[in-house]
């Protein structure tokens, strides 16, 4: 029994290992394989494209930047006015990263340190209160919003996006802050701290990876919605953010289909940056050691 045990683990070791490595191939084609086509067609002309619409190369003469110009200009110089969208999407993204946080961690912070009646409830009310169809809340949003000047408006959009946003940002905080060991707040405590100067001089800075991953999945949200976009912004093409102005571009009939491609690589592209520019604080175990007792 030992002595197949003993041959077992070694095959076991090398199948897994061999294993693995084809998973994580065969999800990186499936998952890579899309995104690059898209970019080569977003790189080829619309008429080399027609040549040969499955060739998974580009040549050096068929290379060509031309689609990102005509999606990126504006429309009053014959573009698809997308740098605009951009700037739209920033504006309404960021603005609701930074709304969500402040309204998250005051509301995260208590309800992951003190002991008050319906405290495990909490989290389960936070998460039903976010898994309300967005449908049924459009039509009574718009109402309102239309109701005090804010159906048109980026501000308006925002509001909205943090409404929905703010629970789930609550249940992913309070479920860090949980981990931090409470003896750091107490020793902050015996140096003379208040608690709100605990929060924001200990608390916060021992929490910055899951604010991080919080306000990602908030900015992420917020750039790829598209249903309340349409709702209060389809009126006002100046407003526009990018998913809005994409489906519009997916419509037209005379828009070529490399151009389709290039703006979906310019709605995708800000995303992946901010991910990989975000790696390293959101994998980073910044409690690590931070418990001396």
């Amino acid at each position: 029994m030992v002595a197949a045990l003993a041959l077992r683990k070694p095959f076991e070791e090398r199948f897994f290992g061999v294993a693995r490595w084809i998973v994580i191939a065969f999800l990186a084609v499936i998952t890579l394989l899309p995104f690059y086509y898209m970019v080569l067609l977003s790189l080829k002309p619309i008429d080399a494209l027609l040549l040969d619409p499955g060739s998974l190369w580009i040549s050096a003469k068929d290379f060509t930047l031309s689609t990102y110009r005509d999606v990126l200009r504006s429309t009053d110089d014959g573009g698809q006015g997308f740098l605009k969208f951009l700037l739209n999407s920033a504006l309404v993204s960021l603005g609701t990263v930074v709304l969500t946080l402040v309204a998250a961690v005051p509301g995260a912070y208590p309800v992951s340190r003190l002991k008050f009646f319906g405290h495990r409830q909490v989290s389960a009310l936070f998460l039903a209160v976010y898994m309300f169809p967005a449908t049924l809340l459009a039509v009574p949003l718009f109402v309102i919003f239309a109701k005090i000047g804010l159906s048109s408006s980026l501000a308006g959009l925002a509001i909205v996006y943090v409404a929905q946003t703010v629970p789930v940002s609550i249940y992913m905080l309070k479920n860090y802050l949980v981990t931090i060991p409470a003896s750091i707040e107490e020793a902050a405590a015996l140096d003379g701290c208040s608690r709100l100067q605990t929060m924001r001089k200990v608390i916060l800075p021992l929490a910055l990876p899951s604010l991080m991953a919080t306000g990602l999945y908030v900015f992420m949200i917020a750039w790829n919605e598209f249903l309340f976009a349409l709702l209060f912004l389809a009126a006002d093409p100046g407003q526009w953010t990018v998913s809005l102005g994409l489906a519009q571009l997916s419509n037209g009939i005379e828009v070529p289909k490399t151009v389709l491609m290039a703006g979906s690589v310019v709605l995708t592209i800000p995303v992946v940056l901010l991910f990989f520019a975000a790696e390293r604080l959101l994998t980073e175990g910044l409690t690590s050691g931070a418990d001396k007792s």
